[in-house]
């Protein structure tokens, strides 16, 4: 048993918490009063600074865990240190997620195979062991999956990616209906486009002209959402696919045929 585990706060596992959407939930949940572990496969410099920031800010730094959660007995490893390190697993946040924004029929195998065992396979994983450690100590807990508005609305050059993020927000449902018994919640975050570098302003990013409420997302937008999901505060909600967007998908097809209007809502941005 670790030698903090006479500490009762909460914890939660944050996947891919080193950059954009992960580090703010990451943030988020350390003012939140949250212990923290947080994952990451590659940027090893960019966790480093995480670590740093949330130890002078919050006065502790999480538990990190270096993995590539797309490898075999990964995602049991990952959770398996977490509770051995704090005793106690309250939050999962399956984050971590990537794609490759290709055509079908361009996509080798190998890269459908990679998309599918991150962005499916690994959080689901990670969700049967949290939430047997969880049970193992009678112990009501969340699971919040980061989704994405592209699990609701068709992108051209994005079936694996989308696809599995609409597994994983029709998977929350059944989770949900089998976890309820014992006190445990399952929901869905689901991000629009959000800004995930620290060059990027979520004010000035052309995109956010073509949003509803005038601009990006920003991580910490995203980071509230799961602490408020998580909290007492949503206690009666589980099972649901909670957008965050600004509003991104709401109009559909634009009708706008102007030149100015440009395409529209289905075209991704980029910079010239």
């Amino acid at each position: 048993m670790s030698n903090v585990a006479q500490d009762h706060r909460k914890v939660a596992l944050v996947t891919g918490a080193a950059i954009g959407i992960g580090r703010g939930i990451a943030s988020v949940l350390a003012q939140k009063g949250y212990r923290l572990a947080i994952s990451y496969q590659t940027d090893s410099e960019e966790v480093e600074q995480v670590v740093a920031e949330l130890a002078h800010s919050y006065g502790a730094a999480p538990f990190v865990i270096q993995s590539d959660l797309t490898k075999p007995n990964e995602a049991e490893r990952m959770v398996r240190e977490t509770v051995e390190h704090f005793d106690r697993i309250d939050l999962l946040v399956n984050n971590a997620g990537a794609s490759t924004r290709k055509p079908l029929l361009d996509l080798e195998e190998d890269d459908i195979n990679w998309m599918m065992e991150l962005n499916y396979r690994a959080p689901i994983l990670a969700a049967k062991y949290a939430a047997q450690a969880m049970i193992e100590r009678e112990m009501p807990g969340n699971i919040v999956h980061i989704t994405s508005s592209r699990g609701e609305r068709a992108y051209p050059d994005d079936s694996i990616y989308g696809g599995m993020k609409a597994a994983l927000i029709r998977s929350t449902g059944s989770l949900a209906l089998e976890l309820a018994p014992h006190g445990i919640r399952v929901n869905c975050v689901a991000p629009g486009a959000t800004v995930n570098r620290l060059h990027k302003n979520a004010l000035t990013e052309p995109l956010g002209k073509k949003i509803p409420l005038g601009r990006m997302g920003t991580p910490r937008d995203i980071g509230e959402a799961v602490a408020w999901l998580a909290s007492d505060e949503a206690s009666y909600i589980t099972g649901i696919n909670l957008r965050v967007d600004g509003g991104l998908i709401l109009p559909g097809m634009p009708e706008d045929v102007s030149e100015e209007a440009g395409y529209g809502w289905g075209r991704v941005y980029k910079p010239e």
